[in-house]
């Protein structure tokens, strides 16, 4: 296929090949280049940009962009081909049968990312910055064709309305340009920055280039007098060398002036870059130049010693040069200006035997690639692990991800298949917690419902709700998730705390037992050895959850009940019965559950054999048993019964106002049946009294958890009689 005719700003396929032999020679390589430019050419035929040209012109002058920073030829290939999955009539299986799988896989990153609509205007910016630099750890590459695509439309921006002109220029300035600072790549990043102030400040940005502009031909002649002087010292000393003088970008100019500086007095206006060796060279060169220029205090920085997070080295100074002028000078040998310029694109091509290039894949400079990925993470904010994070978010930008809106027009990045709730929690964490219902669209939909791409999603809070559990079974980010469990885990262990400390006073006032006395470290030290727990806390919490009874743990000190709570028969036999309690070595005998103390399944549980009615099942903490002659013994809950159990509990409130409807509905939502309700009214607050069916223990903590969240709860408590 011949390649289009070339005007003046035109480029040729040749242009592309010469600078890409340069350092590909491999011809099978070079042909995939060539099939790739041909495969573009005939899916874009027909298509014209907003500028005008043809829009093969676009593909093509991202992969002259790329050949700049050494790309290999996979990913000059999905340069050519990064358009023709998302605007031409092609599939990806159709791409996979012409260039493989790798290829098509650097295209499909690209199309995807370019389904993210960048906002600048909200708090969101640091996770897509996040996000995104995770995401390259599937394939850097990835992104690097993504800055190019952009680097190309940054330049022909002239064509689009002056409006959008702002939209792309911030999100070039805001997001890409600091990804490209990031990976490395100092000339895309400059470029992309100098771009955007000039259509964001186009009269600040023409101002600083026509100073520039005449003050041109007098920094050319002092940076070249100032350069022979420092070849000539290095040249004396036997320091092979290079020098180029450095251009300072206009953005980096902006910086300065709008920070408060003249123009006069940015004195890396005159700046050069030293070229050397080796490392050696490097500090031997800086001694050099420092023995015959005064260097300016506090401007000498060494990054070769201390790279920069994206493995930038180079030495900087800045001297008093010839006539007074001030210099910023960098050195650095040939591979640290590599890196400089490309940033981790140079690993691409890196140096073998005395400088011979030879493409290399990424994934082949591991060490400096993980150094680089430590770095990205450290940016993370959440209270999560690395890996935590790096799960949770790793695939995210190069699958498929959704994206809707707030009322405001926010945009807010899911996974695919996630809820209101993951909206709700993306916003804040304390909106997901007080999340009540959602409208999507001006509908009303359940929270379980599943978001499409460009739903504008509006959340409902109350701030006295809290997470359901439930909430774990349809939530869909990792992000989620997690911050639901930890709600739960902290909030439950609060509560069992407070219970199981509050179970514990009480039963120590029963026997008569001052609470001082009996707390104290010696008797914690005991009781934490006894029930295997760490302190204090733990004790309550083992009280609280049920994993200790406080009869077990007042035992542990004090004695009164040894003989009548120790089981004395054999364990249990046969659990293929009909009954609920298995009574040990009994298959049939008449069991009757304690309407004192209403044990649930899962309660410890002892059996008391009574006159006359067969074995009467308490709960293992039930106070009555210390008047019960010693005819208790084992017995357990059947594990293949399901029922529900009658219990019944006590709410205190802090308020004389009447919440039992609001209760009721509590009750009902954790698919509990209510048996009964009542008040009981006290001085300045009421207190209910209610009798419920529950499946077990379980449920019934669930319950009293959920309860316990009103703010008008005081607390929670089971009855005994």
């Amino acid at each position: 296929m011949s390649s289009l005719s070339k005007n003046k700003d035109d480029i040729t396929f040749e242009d592309i090949l010469e600078k890409v032999t340069v350092y590909i020679e491999d011809e099978e390589q070079i042909n995939i280049i060539k099939k790739a430019y041909e495969f573009a050419y005939a899916k874009h035929e027909g298509q014209y940009r907003k500028s005008g040209e043809a829009y093969i012109y676009h593909p093509m002058n991202v992969a002259l962009i790329l050949t700049t920073v050494g790309a290999d030829f996979e990913t000059i290939s999905a340069g050519f081909l990064h358009d023709v999955l998302e605007d031409c009539d092609c599939t990806a299986e159709e791409m996979e049968a012409e260039f493989g799988h790798e290829i098509t896989k650097l295209v499909q990153g690209v199309t995807k990312l370019s389904k993210i609509h960048f906002s600048t205007e909200n708090e969101y910016l640091i996770d897509y910055y996040k996000k995104i630099i995770v995401g390259m750890s599937e394939d850097v590459r990835v992104i690097i064709v993504k800055l190019c695509d952009r680097l190309h439309n940054m330049r022909t921006l002239w064509a689009i309305p002056e409006d959008r002109q702002k939209v792309k220029a911030h999100e070039a300035l805001d997001i890409l340009a600091p990804i490209a600072h990031h990976l490395g790549i100092h000339k895309i990043k400059s470029e992309l920055e100098d771009l955007s102030l000039r259509y964001l400040k186009p009269d600040v940005f023409y101002d600083i280039a026509e100073k520039l502009n005449k003050t041109k031909i007098e920094r050319d002649k002092t940076v070249y007098d100032m350069q022979r002087e420092v070849t000539d010292l290095l040249t004396e000393y036997h320091i092979p060398h290079e020098i180029k003088g450095r251009a300072k970008s206009i953005y980096s100019i902006y910086n300065k002036l709008d920070k408060g500086k003249k123009f006069s007095d940015i004195y890396d206006l005159l700046a050069l870059r030293i070229l050397v060796n080796t490392e050696q060279e490097c500090y031997l060169a800086l001694g050099l130049i420092h023995s015959k220029f005064r260097p300016l205090p506090k401007r000498f920085k060494d990054y070769v010693a201390m790279p920069k997070p994206n493995m930038y080295q180079s030495l900087h100074t800045t001297v008093f040069g010839i006539d007074g002028y001030l210099f910023e000078i960098q050195i650095r040998t040939y591979d640290m200006d590599e890196v400089a310029e490309n940033g981790i694109a140079s690993h691409w091509a890196y140096k073998e035997n005395g400088g011979s290039k030879a493409t290399a894949n990424l994934q082949n400079t591991t060490e400096q690639k993980l150094q680089f990925f430590k770095s990205i993470i450290d940016l993370s904010h959440d209270k999560m692990s690395s890996e935590e994070f790096v799960n949770s978010v790793k695939d995210e930008v190069l699958n498929n991800n959704i994206y809707c809106f707030t009322p405001k027009g926010d945009v807010i990045e899911l996974p695919r298949g996630a809820t209101p709730i993951d909206f709700a929690y993306k916003i804040h964490t304390k909106v997901g917690e007080t999340t009540v219902g959602a409208i999507v669209n001006n509908n009303i939909v359940p929270l379980n419902y599943e978001l499409q791409d460009n739903d504008i999603v509006k959340i409902n809070t109350n701030k006295s709700s809290t997470p359901s559990k439930e909430w774990l079974n349809i939530v869909k980010a990792t992000a989620t998730r997690n911050k639901i469990r930890s709600f739960f885990t902290k909030n439950e262990r609060e509560v069992y705390v407070e219970r199981g400390k509050y179970s514990l006073e009480k039963e120590l006032r029963k026997r008569k037992i001052a609470y001082a006395d009996f707390i104290n470290d010696i008797n914690v030290k005991k009781i934490c050895e006894a029930i295997k727990v760490e302190d204090l806390e733990e004790i309550y919490l083992s009280i609280g959850n049920g994993k200790a009874t406080v009869n077990g743990v007042i035992n542990v000190i004090d004695k009164p009940f040894e003989e009548t709570a120790a089981p004395k028969v054999v364990k249990v036999t046969n659990k293929n019965i009909d009954a609920d309690i298995i009574v040990s070595g009994l298959d049939k005998v008449k069991v009757n559950l304690a309407n004192c103390c209403n044990p649930v399944y899962g309660d410890p549980i002892v059996g008391y054999i009574t006159k006359g009615n067969g074995i009467t099942v308490h709960r293992l903490n039930c106070h009555n048993l210390e008047m019960l002659e010693d005819r208790t013994l084992e017995v357990n809950w059947n594990t293949n019964v399901n029922k529900r159990y009658l219990t019944s509990i006590l709410i205190h409130t802090n308020t004389y106002d009447n919440h039992m409807l609001d209760l009721i509905q509590v009750i009902s939502m954790m698919n509990v049946s209510v048996d009964g309700i009542k008040t009981m009214g006290r001085t300045d607050k009421l207190v209910y009294e209610v009798n419920c069916y529950v499946t077990g223990l379980e449920q019934l903590n669930k319950l009293i958890l959920a309860i316990t969240k009103n703010n008008y709860v005081e607390k929670v408590e089971r009855t005994m009689r």
